[in-house]
């Protein structure tokens, strides 16, 4: 098979598809690589790490398209880029669909096969190629919001530690997944104040034993959420529902409550946000103030940290990327936790929670790669 890696082209997204490492490993098995031309600068990975590695270099990302028969990529593609998709082609990338009509019905119209990172699933019920983004972004959530509580930056001009003699920062974390549980450590590690809000008891009594008493638990209730969104800081938005829209835990008539220069970090962003107020911002340009609270919403926050990333993604992705080359759409038909990535297949949606956050007709998998 034909795999294709075009350079990345979203707003300071610096990650790349495949690593030179990666890409030694689909020649490997016998496949054609063909990279962009500069895909990799952003890791430090140039034209000539991966000719070396066995890839050919491509003039353009227009070439790529048009010659592969399978696109890897990191972020969702933007309009240039699934204008270019078409139909047979196998698309392998983080999607985001259910808050983002425009980008779903531009691959429904190109007729391609994309399959999402963040729904693939593995043996244990976990999302392993969502894992290592949400782990890099829980962390660079507490390195954002610190930074953003700078007095400079618009926050409320509090150290997240504090001193010896001055309390440390407050900060509360919605979610106790693979984002809050990082967001957490990174958070303790300073030294702040931590609680964390989940509607799973088992989650809570896991999330006390591993920080052995350093952070609170508290059951997520409305009145809970209240009582620590209005003493927080810092507040990390960490909620996740498997590819469907994150819900609005925290809507505007609470950020009257909160305190004036506090901070909200919203990882579910890529997923719509969990805070009504929020809307996706960049890395250029990545806050905004509502109600004298300070808003972080960058919908690609890994992407401020490429080579630690990129290199984490390419480690996860790496053995159902090979399954697709090696097998095509044969491999989402045999295997369960690929065909659960499958969320667009020929002008079909064949992902539940996208079809029902969008109010699409849903197109069993199963049925849907029958009837191709």
């Amino acid at each position: 098979m034909r795999v294709g890696c075009p350079r990345e082209i979203k707003n300071h997204e610096y990650r790349v598809g495949l690593t030179p490492g990666a890409v030694r490993e689909y020649v490997a098995h016998g496949h054609e690589v063909i990279v962009e031309t500069m895909a990799g600068m952003g890791i430090g990975a140039d034209d000539a790490a991966y000719q070396a590695a066995g890839a050919k270099i491509a003039a353009s990302a227009r070439d790529v398209f048009a010659r592969a028969d399978m696109i890897v990529k990191v972020k969702e593609p933007q309009p240039s880029e699934w204008a270019q998709l078409r139909e047979g082609q196998l698309l392998y990338t983080y999607l985001h669909l259910a808050p983002d009509p425009e980008q779903t019905h531009g691959l429904l119209a190109s007729g391609c096969t994309a399959i999402a990172y963040e729904t693939v699933t593995d043996d244990r019920g976990g999302l392993p190629l969502l894992a290592p983004m949400s782990e890099v972004a829980g962390r660079l959530a507490i390195q954002a919001g610190a930074t953003s509580l700078q007095k400079a930056n618009g926050g409320r001009g509090i150290l997240l530690g504090g001193v010896p003699g001055v309390l440390p920062a407050k900060v509360t974390v919605i979610g106790g997944g693979v984002v809050g549980l990082h967001a957490a450590k990174m958070a303790v590690g300073l030294g702040a104040d931590v609680t964390i809000l989940d509607r799973s008891l088992p989650r809570l009594r896991q999330l006390d034993d591993i920080f052995n008493g350093r952070i609170h638990t508290r059951y997520s209730t409305i009145e809970a959420l209240e009582d620590e969104v209005f003493s927080a800081d810092l507040v990390i938005g960490a909620v996740l529902i498997p590819g469907a829209a994150a819900p609005k835990l925290v809507t505007r008539e609470m950020l009257s409550g909160m305190k004036k220069g506090s901070v909200i970090v919203d990882v579910a962003i890529d997923q719509g946000g969990c805070f009504e107020t929020s809307h996706a911002t960049t890395h250029a340009d990545p806050t905004f103030e509502v109600d004298g609270v300070i808003h972080y919403c960058v919908a690609n926050m890994p992407g401020a940290v490429p080579i630690t990333s990129a290199h984490a993604l390419n480690n996860a992705t790496l053995v159902y990327g090979l399954m697709l080359a090696d097998k095509g759409l044969k491999a989402i038909a045999e295997n369960s936790h690929l065909r659960a990535g499958l969320n667009v297949h020929r002008g079909r949606i064949t992902s539940r929670p996208v079809a029902e956050a969008l109010g699409l007709e849903l197109a069993e998998p199963d049925l849907a790669l029958k009837v191709a």
